[in-house]
């Protein structure tokens, strides 16, 4: 149960009553990711999503095979909360997975969620076995770990069966795209088994239970390109987890569902607005979805256009995309692009839905902005620092009162009316 004290903040910076805020929390159409398991940083903003609150974003930060740097990764999550993330997720898979999961925790002060099926395939591979080989029994170990450590959210793929599994290998472009779901999938048919996270899906919900963890059930057989977007695979996968959506309310478990991914514009609405019925009204978290196939280096700006469109339809968290998504593991630069990018596809989503107050300060900017004064727009920027850029480029900004920037100079049209 949730503290009063933390429904009452979390209600005062979502602009909405605790009893609103404790309606939906009751009816499952509300998550607060808050694991008070293991000790929190001084200041910690929990994760509150769903019907009727701001639009969320996520960013993904982690090690990989190839890059094992905790310092790097401690800078990402620095980057990242700095632009405005209000989560992040580590998913690391290369170096010393505990260290770094528990010094992310130490230091964010956003919730952090995980995905421990990495942790629990890595380990067997360091243990010189194949991915295929990890005891069933290794996943559950590794997810009471990672509960007990402070983790906030999980994304558990209970939802990926070896028909739906079959169904994505067999007549798919992009097959699996998703590491979990991969991971998965091998160890199902390697051993021709069903997967321990759906047959046992009571005993995972019992650890969360144990600690106030949030489930978000992961779409592991999520679209990796517009070819595959709405198909079987992807519907059977849905309708599995509006199912464990229900299961996970009755045990008293919050949970939110994870989707897509790669669809075409005219296919989101639509979809959202189906995947939400279907999961009762659970909270739905997407990753992107990326709109066109073709724009690698540029992907922060089709997921933008897709999460803004998804949004407005009904998501409520966006998982970032970064330039690199397509292309290797994203540097600090790349993190503050894909957070802001998913920041302003949230926001324009939060006007769009009619959010109270989301707009006001939109109309404060353009107050500012008649009046030419940089500082006051400086200060309801998304991002603040373009005003400094700006004023590196054109100096009178920065020395002039109601000075006009170089973009029409003299004839700026504001200053002429």
């Amino acid at each position: 149960m949730l503290p009063t004290s933390l429904i009452k903040e979390i209600a005062r910076a979502e602009k909405v009553s605790g009893k609103f805020l404790l309606s939906g929390i009751r009816s499952g159409k509300i998550t607060v990711s808050f694991n008070p398991s293991a000790r929190k940083p001084a200041v910690f903003r929990p994760l509150a999503i769903g019907e009727g609150l701001r639009v969320k974003v996520n960013a993904n930060i982690g090690t990989s095979s190839d890059s094992t740097s905790l310092e790097r990764e401690m800078d990402k999550l620095s980057v990242a909360v700095a632009a405005g993330a209000d989560a992040v997720m580590d998913l690391s898979t290369g170096g010393n997975l505990d260290r770094i999961r528990r010094a992310i925790l130490s230091a964010s002060e956003v919730s952090v969620g995980t995905v421990p099926i990495y942790q629990a395939i890595c380990e067997t591979v360091r243990r010189g076995h194949a991915p295929e080989k990890m005891p069933a029994e290794l996943i559950f170990d590794v997810i009471e770990k990672q509960a007990a450590d402070g983790v906030d959210f999980m994304t558990i793929h209970s939802g990926v069966t070896m028909a739906g599994s079959a169904m994505a290998i067999k007549r798919r472009l992009t097959g699996i795209v998703s590491r979990g779901g991969s991971f998965l999938a091998g160890w199902m048919m390697k051993n021709a088994r069903e997967n321990p996270l759906y047959e046992n899906y009571d005993r995972v919900l019992g650890i969360l239970k144990k600690y106030d963890v949030t489930i978000s059930l992961g779409d592991g057989l999520r679209p990796g390109s517009l070819a595959d977007a709405n198909d079987a695979a992807q519907i059977s996968e849905l309708n599995i987890l509006g199912k464990l959506v229900a299961a996970a309310r009755k045990k008293g478990v919050s949970v939110m569902v994870e989707g897509p991914g790669h669809m075409p514009l005219d296919q989101i609405i639509p979809h959202i607005k189906q995947a939400k019925k279907i999961i009762l009204g659970a909270p739905y978290y997407v990753l992107g979805p990326l709109v066109t196939d073709i724009a690698a280096g540029y992907d922060h700006i089709t997921g933008a256009i897709g999460g803004a469109v998804a949004a407005w339809a009904g998501a409520d968290f966006l998982c970032y995309v970064t330039p690199t998504e397509h292309l290797g593991l994203p540097d600090e630069r790349a993190v503050k692009e894909g957070v802001m990018a998913s920041r302003i596809a949230a926001h324009a989503a939060d006007i769009a839905r009619g959010l109270k107050n989301a707009r006001a300060i939109d109309d404060e900017l353009s107050n500012r902005r008649k009046a030419l004064d940089w500082k006051g727009q400086k200060k309801r920027a998304l991002d603040p620092s373009k005003f400094d850029d700006a004023a590196r480029l054109t100096p009178r900004l920065a020395s002039s009162k109601n000075a006009v920037c170089s973009m029409c100079g003299d004839y700026c049209a504001m200053k002429q009316t």
